[in-house]
This record gives C-alpha cells, sequence and structure tokens, in this order.
C-alpha cells in the first residue's frame, strides 16, 4: 500500500525492535539536515573533528564522549572530514527500557535528565572508560552474532550497558564538559518558553518583546543555535506534539487547538505534509498496523 504505516515510520524514524546498534567509520563530507526520532539514541564518538548540535547547544565531542537525545529532540551533527569520524551509534526503544525497568532503578533515566537538565553530553571518568569499552565491544559482538542464544546475550549486554551509563550519569558533573559547549542563554530560555508554551502565541513579535531582543538578534542566533528557523522549529515541535496527541485518538480538531495551530485546515495539510496522511487516516493506519503486526510487539 502506498500510504504504509510502517514504511512511512521508518522512513520518519520509528524503531520497531527493541535496539539497533551501529559501528560507523567514514571520512567524507556528510551535510545532516535538523531531525529528530520517535526513538532515544546514544551516539558514542570514537574519532574525528565533530560537533553536535542539541535543541540550541553546539557539543565539541573528545574521544569516548557520549551524547544522548531522547526521542523528539532536534539535532544534528557538524562533521569536518579533515580525519576520519569514527563512532558508535545506538537507537533505543523506550518501550524496551521501560520493560526492563523496576521501580527503584528507572533505565532511561539518563534519557530523562540530560533533556531536563538540557545537558546531553557525558564525558566517561577514566576510571569507568575501560569497563564501558569492554561492555561496548562484547555487545558489538553479539549483535553480530547468530549463535544460540544471541539475542538474550546481546539484551542483557545492554542491560549492563545501561546499568553503567545510568551510574556514571548520575555521578557525573558538568563541570568537565562545560569549556566544550557553546551555548546562548537567551536562545536557551527561548527554546524552553517555546516548549512549554506551544498552544500559545509564538510570533516572532511576541517572542522578542518578552525577551527583550531584537528580532534580527532573535532569528539569526536561533538558526545559528539549532539549525531550524524560529517558525520551522515551532512548526516541528508543535506537529510532534500533534503526532503523540493523534496517536491517543484524540480528535483532529482538538489537537489542533491543543497544539496551537490557529487555522485548522493549515494544521491538517502541515500533518499530512509530514507524516504522509491526514490526522484521521493516520491513526486509522495506526490501529490497522498494530492489528496486522504482531511480530513487531515483542518489545
Amino acid at each position: 500500500m502506498k500510504n504504509d504505516l510502517k514504511t512511512l515510520n521508518v522512513k520518519r524514524g520509528y524503531l520497531t525492535e527493541d535496539f539497533k546498534f551501529f559501528h560507523l567509520k567514514d571520512q567524507k563530507n556528510m551535510a545532516f539536515e535538523s531531525h529528530y526520532h520517535d526513538f532515544n539514541k546514544m551516539l558514542i564518538f570514537i574519532s574525528g573533528k565533530v560537533t553536535y548540535l542539541i535543541e540550541g547547544k553546539a557539543y565539541k565531542l573528545k574521544p569516548w564522549d557520549i551524547i544522548l537525545v531522547s526521542h523528539k529532540e532536534i539535532h544534528k551533527p557538524i562533521i569536518e572530514p579533515v580525519e576520519p569520524y569514527e563512532r558508535i551509534v545506538i537507537w533505543v526503544n523506550p518501550a524496551f527500557l521501560e520493560k526492563h525497568s523496576s521501580s527503584e532503578s528507572d533505565l532511561s533515566t539518563y534519557f530523562a535528565l540530560a533533556s531536563q537538565r538540557q545537558h546531553n553530553l557525558l564525558r566517561l571518568r577514566p576510571e569507568s572508560l575501560g569497563l564501558i569499552r569492554v561492555i561496548l565491544s562484547q555487545l558489538e559482538e553479539a549483535c553480530q552474532s547468530r549463535k544460540f542464544g544471541s539475542r538474550i546475550l546481546k539484551n542483557s549486554l545492554f542491560m549492563q550497558f545501561a546499568v553503567y551509563l545510568n551510574r556514571e550519569f548520575l555521578e557525573s558533573s558538568k563541570n568537565n564538559t562545560l569549556n566544550d559547549i557553546e551555548y546562548d542563554e537567551n536562545i536557551g530560555r527561548i527554546i524552553t518558553f517555546i516548549n512549554e508554551n506551544l498552544e500559545k502565541d509564538l510570533s516572532i513579535g511576541r517572542l522578542s518583546s518578552r525577551f527583550y531582543i531584537s528580532k534580527y538578534y532573535l532569528m539569526h542566533k536561533f538558526k545559528k543555535q539549532t539549525g531550524y528557523s524560529v517558525h520551522n522549529y515551532i512548526l516541528q515541535k508543535r506537529l510532534l506534539m500533534a503526532n503523540t496527541l493523534v496517536k491517543t485518538g484524540k480528535p483532529a480538531m482538538e489537537v489542533s487547538i491543543e497544539c496551537g495551530f490557529g487555522d485548522y485546515s493549515n494544521f491538517v495539510r502541515a500533518f499530512k505534509k509530514m507524516f504522509g496522511l491526514s490526522p484521521r487516516n493516520y491513526y486509522k493506519n495506526l490501529l490497522q498496523f498494530e492489528k496486522t503486526s504482531p511480530a513487531d510487539k515483542h518489545f
């Protein structure tokens, strides 16, 4: 079917597995657009010259830095091809972390705290780096294996990795990374305000008046810090919020109002452009997809 939901969601960053592991190395000109995922993402930086933009902050990476990107956080890497860019990327299904968490140990803590603190960079302590590297090596080997129990082994190794990463994040301090973060506090406050008030009037004029900065400064600095114009950033965030609400079965008209769209027809048009279907058909296809794809529910 042309608008098959599974195909649509894969294109937009939908993960039907527990997690996916990639070890990548290349040296070429690569330009990425700012984007988001419906899953959580870890990037373990090994080598190269890379700056990672996440929601208005620019992180200059050092070997074995770990970047934690929560689902729906807008991000992109800026890569200088002067040396090979090597990294491990792990896509993580939030449902998988939830399933293996307990009341006293939530395995998604590091993602939640990274988003809450607006600080996505974890720089490992020297005494922890060796252990993390060993687990990652074993995890990579298990992910490539087809031997008996390979899936059980890779899941258990990932659980180990998640536990140690949470411990490291909870015990870490921002102080050893502050020099490697470029951040405009004005833009940071504006981003926070936008994300907490998507249903309100967020015009350039209102934002510049509220934060006492010129429209030109706002537009210029916002684009530099996020990779998005103010208008497109707000539109993306409203559509992401709308997508979440549509999936709950809430009527499209209510979703439109709750997400700050002043005109219902504009909302439907923007939603369809981004997700390939109108809100109503998107929800109908989601229900059909869930009925016909039991094999994808193993997480």
